[in-house]
């Protein structure tokens, strides 16, 4: 059965918070208008340190790569740039002559990106081009590229390691999809050698990187309702992992947390989120789609806070930065919460346009964003 993408208001979810769309209806009248901005006493000063820029993300969305001293970022339109993470400066810049899909994985000395036709482009740190391979299908999430091997997943449900030396496929992953999904930029993480990974259906999978074999499959949700698009339940932002604890949130479902080792269940609770989650030693914290942000205890699941001032502001996967939380919006806006109750007390504008899904970066005391614009902005918080 081939997969259908849905091209209902549902899938303009995901894809309202990459691009500029409209909140109004046929009759040109407001339907669900986001939230005015509110006034508030800050106690912490964002800055700018410095922006870079790398083209517009067109109907993509791009997440940038960072390193101890580097951040790497990429555009539509075929640049690939590296950036002194310290200062800004530009290290190199190079054209791939490709349209390209999704953002950037970095591991050792190889930076991967993947063009519209589904290429894989494997690059020394240098900048110079060492490999390409075609992938089985079109990609939308950065390649992950750890432990000697660039993986990529398509868009209908496959993942695909190659050896990062050469290109050459290495182990092959697949599963059957719902005959109607979401198009998401749902990614992969790593953790101690597995890798996890959220799929349409609601399902999380544990894999061994090393031979691509199933460690173990859970529902994060379950499909409910009596048609198509109720029974949507994907899984459209990636897992995190947090010491022994994997939490992924679902469309129209639940945020749950499992046992990394074994995909025993932890707790859920019932929350719909495009966005998706972070984590910190005590709590998780998930955007959901009507734009509030709620906190979690890590070990329970019991509610502790949820802000409820964003609402309809398309709000990017939350990031724990330091002692606080931070989330972007549409207007390319990044909030500061604190992590205790969720008031504000912060926050920073950008260049105005959206920042998506997992496009914001956390370091020790700030943030690397990148824009629908495409600019790359490297956010102190203090």
């Amino acid at each position: 059965m081939n997969k259908k993408h849905l091209t209902t208001a549902a899938a303009l979810l995901l894809l309202t918070s990459l691009t500029g769309c409209s909140w109004f209806g046929g009759d040109g009248k407001p339907v669900d208008p986001p939230a005015a901005l509110v006034n508030f006493t800050a106690s912490m000063t964002p800055v700018i340190q410095w922006r870079g820029d790398v083209g517009i993300a067109g109907d993509y969305l791009f997440t940038p790569a960072v390193t101890t001293d580097s951040v790497y970022a990429a555009g539509q339109k075929g640049t690939l740039a590296k950036f002194d993470i310290a200062t800004g400066k530009q290290l190199w810049r190079v054209d791939t002559d490709s349209r390209l899909s999704a953002g950037v994985g970095v591991g050792g000395d190889v930076v991967a990106v993947v063009t519209v036709s589904g290429m894989v482009l494997a690059y020394d740190s240098n900048g110079k081009l060492l490999w390409r391979t075609q992938a089985p299908g079109e990609v939308l999430a950065a390649p992950l590229v750890a432990g000697g091997k660039v993986v990529v997943r398509t868009d209908d449900g496959r993942i695909v390691a190659y050896a990062s030396g050469d290109g050459k496929q290495d182990w092959f992953y697949q599963r059957r999809n719902p005959s109607l999904a979401l198009r998401s930029n749902a990614g992969m993480v790593l953790e101690q050698g597995a890798l996890f990974a959220g799929f349409a259906g609601g399902k999380l999978v544990g894999i061994n990187l090393a031979n691509g074999a199933v460690g173990w499959e859970s529902p994060v949700s379950t499909p409910r309702g009596a048609t198509e698009l109720e029974r949507i339940t994907d899984v459209t932002s990636n897992p995190v992992v947090a010491g022994a604890t994997v939490c992924a949130a679902s469309y129209q479902g639940r945020i749950a947390c499992f046992d990394a080792r074994n995909g025993t269940s932890v707790w859920a609770k019932d929350v719909s989120s495009t966005a998706g989650l972070d984590v910190d030693g005590r709590q998780v914290y998930v955007s959901d789609d009507k734009g509030g942000v709620i906190a979690y205890d890590r070990t329970s699941g019991a509610g502790m806070w949820k802000q409820g001032k964003l609402l309809n502001r398309r709000l990017s996967t939350p990031s724990v930065v330091a002692n606080w939380l931070a989330v972007g919006d549409y207007q390319g806006y990044v909030h500061f919460m604190s992590q205790s109750d969720g008031a504000f007390v912060g926050r920073i504008a950008t260049d105005g346009s959206a920042i998506g899904n997992a496009a914001m970066v956390p370091l020790a005391h700030g943030l690397i964003v990148q824009t629908h614009a495409g600019g790359v902005f490297a956010i102190k918080a203090e």
